[in-house]
């Protein structure tokens, strides 16, 4: 495919992010391009063997009905691709979700695990996040399951239990060496994510706060609570407050309560995320790690930061 795209017409990049023995990527994509009856410039190479693959090509687009077109095209390519406008995709603000997204846990649940109740509440937690039960209403219910739980609890969760996600750090890094500025907002609670953010490599956060006595966790949670308005709160806030618009800012998420922000981000994207918020992202990543966010935003391996 040598075909060059006409600059005037509305451009769009495909993406796709695959395993790094998936040698023949960037082949694959592009007759799935052809057969789609795409115009396609030459493929780039963002990325070829470590630790993905990873390719692209710019391809010309008539509307948004062009673009579903070719994510139904690509469903089949067993690989993470993103269908994006090509022009504005690298993003200067990430807002991102904290458990079983920067990390690969869910914070409560381990805590849960050190008073005996980590089946019960991971339940509650799972159909949260589905978006089957009403957040505020789950996570006072989890958080009263917990009365009594020793303090030294906490930091034990966090220190046997909680570990970042992989490309996690090098997504951050390298946002930030590129001028972005990063913030951590979580349902989960703020001794999680102070820890979380500075290991992460995030210029701020915000969560919920646990109330204890000194001794103990009492069962409480402080108000108000942040939940998945206050996730798209801190989106606009942050923006509104570095003279950004949501259009500048990714959106990083896996369930409900972080779908107002996904939507309203200019890239907002789902990690191993629950269906209902997949479904409604401009993006999902499935097969491969948060690395992937970056090559979304054309950002090509030899570009990362150090980590």
């Amino acid at each position: 495919m040598n075909h060059v795209p006409d600059k005037s017409r509305n451009i769009m990049a495909v993406t796709a992010v695959a395993a790094p023995s998936r040698t023949r990527l960037a082949a694959e994509l592009g007759d799935i391009l052809s057969r789609a009856g795409l115009q396609a410039g030459e493929v780039r190479q963002l990325c070829d063997g470590a630790p993905w693959q990873a390719c692209e090509y710019l391809c010309e687009a008539d509307g948004e009905g062009a673009a579903e077109a070719v994510r139904d095209a690509v469903k089949g390519l067993d690989a993470d691709v993103a269908v994006l406008p090509a022009a504005g995709r690298r993003k200067r603000l990430l807002i991102s979700d904290m458990d079983s997204t920067i990390i690969g846990q869910e914070c409560l649940d381990e805590l849960a695990a050190y008073a005996g109740l980590k089946a019960e509440v991971s339940a509650i937690t799972e159909r949260a996040m589905r978006g089957e039960l009403d957040f505020e209403g789950a996570l006072t219910t989890r958080v009263a399951m917990l009365k009594d739980l020793p303090l030294g609890a906490l930091e034990a969760a966090y220190h046997e239990r909680i570990h970042l996600t992989p490309g996690a750090r090098v997504l951050t890094a390298t946002m930030r060496a590129h001028g972005a500025y990063l913030v951590l907002v979580s349902g989960g609670f703020t001794f999680f994510t102070s820890r979380v953010a500075d290991a992460a490599g995030f210029d701020a956060h915000r969560g919920n706060t646990l109330i204890d006595d000194g001794t103990v966790l009492t069962g409480e949670v402080g108000r108000p609570i942040l939940g998945r308005e206050a996730k798209l709160d801190a989106l606009d806030e942050t923006a509104a407050a570095r003279g950004l618009t949501r259009a500048d800012a990714l959106a990083l998420g896996d369930g409900a309560n972080d779908l107002d922000m996904i939507r309203a981000a200019g890239l907002g994207i789902a990690y191993h995320a629950k269906p209902v918020v997949a479904a409604q992202a401009h993006a999902a990543i499935v097969h491969t790690d948060l690395t992937a966010a970056l090559f979304f935003q054309g950002y090509s391996a030899d570009a990362f930061a150090p980590v």
